[in-house]
C-alpha cells in the first residue's frame, strides 16, 4: 500500500514535485484533510487559516522548500497570522513583519500552514495539545504543537525552539525527529526571546534528511544529505550524563540495547563521562534562564503581572532575586564548560545519550523533565533525536545524538547512520 500523501517526508515530497507527480496544492489539501480529521483531538494549532494555506500553496515560489507545508511555533512572529506566544497578554497580536526564520522559509518556497501551540512564552504553562500516540499523554514542550503535528501527519516540517529541552524532548515523546542546531545557526530576529544565552531555533520533521533540508535552506548553510552513507562507521561515546539517576526503567534499558545494535552495525563504542565541571550546569542553567527571562519579560511584568501564570511568575521572581556574584558564577560555568567540551570528546565523532527520562508522562498538565537536554543546550552544541522504538506503555522513545559546536553537518550525517542502524 502506498504511503498517504500527508505522511510523506519532506524529501520525498520534493522528489515527487520535481518529477511532476505531485504539486503543492495537492500536498496542502492532503495535509488540511488530516488536520480536519485530527485537530479536534490533537489540538496542535494555535491558529490555522485553511484558505490562506491553500492560497500560499498555489503561489508557492521556487526553492528547496517549494510548496512544503510548515508549522510555525507561536513564538516566531508572522505578518499574516496572530503571534500570541502562548499567553493571554498577547491575544490577537498581529506583528507587522515575519520573523527571520519565517521570512527565510517563505523565501525558500515553503508555505506557512499555521501557528503551532507553545507553552506560555515557551516556558511553563502547557497548552491543550495531546500526544498523537495517546492524546491522554503530553506531547512534551514547549514546542508541543510542532512535535505533535509533524508526528501526526498534519505538516512535514515545523519550527521549534529550545531553551532547555523544548525541541528534543517533544520530538522524542511524539516519535518525530528533532534537530537543535548549534547555538545561533538559525537567526532569531522576530522571535519572542526569553533567554538570550540559550534560546535556539531548530526544526522537527519525519526524517533526519528533512531536518537538514529545512535548516540548511533557512540558515544558508550546507548541511549535506544525511542519506548519503559515510565511508566508515562512527566512533561513539555512550553518555549517561549527570542526569542518569532520573532515567526511567525504559530508558535505562534503551541505552544498552541501542549500544548493542550500533556495535553490530560496526560502530566503535566506549563509555564517555562529561568533564566534572559540567555538573555545575545543573544549577547554572536555571539561574541564567530565569534571570534572563525575567528581564526579557520586563514589560509584561510591569503591566500584566497578574496575567502571567503563578508557576512562571515564581520562576521569574527567582531570576530577579539572583545577586551579581551568583549570576557571574553561572555565566562562568557556561563559558568554561563550552570551551572544554570539544577537547573532552577527543577522537569521538558523536555522543549517544537519552533524549528524555522516559516515555511521555500521562496528563497534559506537565510537559516532562528536560533533565537530558539542558546540559547540551547550555553547551551550545548540536543535538538530534531519532525514534528508538516504544516503551512499556506503548509511547515513543528517542535516542539523542550530540556533537561539537559548529559540526552540524557531520552530526546530522551520523544521526542518520544511527537512525538507520536502529530503525
Amino acid at each position: 500500500m502506498s504511503q498517504p500523501l500527508h505522511m510523506l517526508t519532506a524529501s520525498e515530497a520534493v522528489r515527487r514535485m520535481q518529477a511532476g507527480t505531485l504539486d503543492p496544492v495537492t500536498l496542502m489539501e492532503a495535509c488540511l484533510e488530516r488536520v480536519a480529521a485530527r485537530e479536534p483531538t490533537i489540538r496542535a494549532f494555535a491558529t490555522i487559516d485553511p484558505a490562506a494555506a491553500l492560497a500560499g500553496a498555489r503561489a508557492a515560489g521556487p526553492g528547496p522548500l517549494h510548496g512544503l507545508p510548515i508549522g510555525v511555533k507561536d513564538v516566531l512572529d508572522t505578518a499574516d497570522l496572530p503571534s500570541e506566544y502562548g499567553s493571554p497578554i498577547w491575544a490577537g497580536w498581529r506583528p507587522r513583519a515575519d520573523s527571520a526564520p519565517v521570512a527565510w522559509a517563505r523565501a525558500a518556497g515553503g508555505v506557512v500552514m499555521g501557528k503551532t501551540v507553545t507553552t506560555e512564552f515557551a516556558t511553563r504553562k502547557p497548552g491543550p495539545t495531546g500526544n498523537p500516540a495517546n492524546p491522554a499523554h503530553t506531547p512534551g514542550g514547549s514546542s508541543s504543537g510542532s512535535a505533535a503535528g509533524v508526528a501526526d501527519g498534519m505538516f512535514p516540517l515545523a519550527y521549534g525552539t529550545q531553551t532547555a529541552g523544548s525541541i528534543i524532548r517533544p520530538a522524542a515523546y511524539c516519535g518525530a525527529v528533532g534537530y537543535k542546531p548549534s547555538f545561533g545557526m538559525i537567526d532569531r530576529a522576530g522571535m519572542k526571546i526569553m533567554s538570550a544565552s540559550l534560546d535556539t531555533v531548530g526544526v522537527m520533521a519525519r526524517s533526519v534528511a528533512d531536518c537538514a533540508l529545512f535548516a540548511g535552506a533557512v540558515s544558508g548553510r550546507d548541511l549535506g544529505d544525511p542519506d548519503v552513507r559515510p565511508g566508515r562507521a562512527p566512533r561513539i561515546g555512550l553518555c549517561q550524563s549527570p542526569s542518569w539517576e532520573g532515567a526511567a526503567p525504559e530508558t535505562q534499558a534503551l541505552l544498552p540495547q541501542v549500544a548493542e545494535v550500533l556495535a553490530r552495525a560496526g560502530a566503535t563504542l566506549r563509555d564517555f563521562a562529561l568533564p566534572s565541571d559540567c555538573a555545575a550546569l545543573k544549577d547554572a542553567h536555571p539561574i541564567v534562564m530565569n534571570a534572563e527571562s525575567a528581564r526579557a519579560l520586563g514589560w509584561e511584568m510591569a503591566h500584566h503581572r497578574g496575567a502571567i501564570s503563578d508557576t512562571l511568575r515564581e520562576r521569574l521572581e527567582f531570576g530577579l532575586a539572583q545577586d551579581d556574584a551568583t549570576l557571574k558564577g553561572a555565566y562562568g560555568a557556561f563559558e568554561s564548560t563550552q570551551l572544554g567540551f570539544s577537547p573532552a570528546m577527543g577522537d569521538l565523532d558523536i555522543l549517544v545519550t537519552p533524549s528524555a527520562p522516559g516515555e511521555a508522562p500521562e496528563g497534559l498538565g506537565w510537559t516532562g523533565d528536560p533533565a537530558f537536554n539542558f546540559i547540551w543546550t547550555s553547551l551550545h552544541v548540536p543535538c538530534v533525536t531519532v525514534p528508538a522504538g516504544m516503551g512499556r506503555n506503548g509511547m515513543p522513545l528517542g535516542i539523542q545524538i550530540v556533537g561539537r559546536r559548529g559540526d552540524d553537518r557531520a552530526v546530522l550525517a551520523w544521526a542518520q547512520w544511527v537512525a538507520a542502524a536502529i530503525g
